[in-house]
């Protein structure tokens, strides 16, 4: 299962000295109501600080979700490219991705890797776990001036690459993907979205699409560290899984790695420092029961933290924007 793959290496250092701000929201009868009459403050405190917690609207449902989502948002977000399953519930709204729960899952940015990728998210607890489970944020602007400035240029100069290989039982499916499993329709999309492809004898895809790393927020300007360089590469997985699926399906077939722009390898250690990075710069809130997490998807990273005990955190995905991209160039079926 793909979400064996990574360390148990939860991030856990102290949250800044203001933390995530929160807005409270106590007795609200009726929440996509209290969301309507206050939505372009609440785009606007997004926007001012990247991530925001309301607290007290009394959330139970995906369809509560769904409803705020409408008010707040522009367009909802159909998610294509994800590497781990989800449930729909609604057009925008899913599960987590499916992750064991004793395993954290790094920061990142959602769908960084699309040629189009919401720029508004959602999260939304319907129920907290035991302990942990926290979805946790970093500042894209100071975790870009906080990476060392050559690796920084390089990245900013060349870009980075996404290989992703769709072998049986591991990962994503082709239909989760992509929404198909048809071939023709899966490569007219990978045509539409900038993705190299090739079919494997065995008949499984891989695929490769070349990606800015660094790219100016859409109304700010603002230059984000905006990619998965570190989440997708192989020295994030556990070394045994890592060893494991080399020998399984050779070191071009993991279901996913990254590279620099120009095809060369990403070594552990820049791996190592993009992580500790994060770390320096992550932010935290406990969840409660009822809780919505709005997310600058451009400017905030994401992760989560390992839980214990039932865990039901709803995502919504919205206002969908291309990062960095003039427009659609032509894919091409790789050699």
């Amino acid at each position: 299962m793909l979400s064996a793959l990574f360390r148990k290496n939860r991030a856990t250092t102290a949250p800044a000295p203001d933390g995530l701000a929160v807005l409270d929201a106590a007795d609200t009868r009726d929440a996509a109501d209290w969301a309507a009459g206050r939505r372009d403050a609440l785009r606007e405190l997004v926007a001012e600080r990247g991530a925001l917690v309301v607290r007290g609207l009394g959330l139970r449902t995906p369809a509560d979700v769904e409803s705020v989502l409408r008010q707040v948002a522009e367009r909802p977000v159909a998610e294509r490219e994800g590497f781990a399953a989800r449930d729909r519930h609604a057009d925008g709204v899913y599960s987590s991705s499916a992750w064991p729960p004793n395993q954290p899952m790094c920061m990142h940015h959602e769908l960084s890797y699309a040629f189009e990728c919401p720029g508004l998210l959602m999260f939304a607890c319907l129920e907290p776990p035991v302990e942990g489970g926290a979805t946790a944020v970093a500042d894209a602007t100071e975790v870009l001036h906080a990476l060392p400035a050559e690796l920084v240029d390089r990245f900013a100069r060349e870009g980075w690459l996404l290989d992703r290989a769709y072998n049986e039982g591991i990962g994503a499916t082709l239909g989760q993907s992509f929404g198909t499993d048809d071939r023709g329709a899966v490569e007219a999309y990978c045509r539409a979205h900038a993705i190299d492809w090739s079919w494997q004898p065995d008949g499984s895809l891989r695929t490769r699409q070349h990606r800015p790393a660094v790219v100016p927020h859409p109304v700010s300007g603002r230059h984000c560290w905006f990619n998965q360089i570190a989440f997708l590469n192989e020295w994030t997985m556990a070394p045994e899984v890592r060893e494991f699926l080399i020998e399984e399906y050779g070191p071009d077939g993991l279901p996913f790695n990254t590279r620099y722009g120009n095809g060369d390898p990403v070594p552990p250690d820049v791996v190592e420092q993009i992580n500790k990075t994060y770390e320096a710069h992550t932010v935290r809130r406990a969840w409660q029961r009822g809780d919505l997490m709005l997310v600058d998807n451009i400017r905030t990273a994401h992760s989560r933290e390992a839980y214990r005990g039932p865990r039901n955190i709803v995502v919504a995905m919205a206002d969908p924007v291309r990062p960095g991209l003039p427009g659609p160039r032509t894919g091409r079926e790789a050699a």
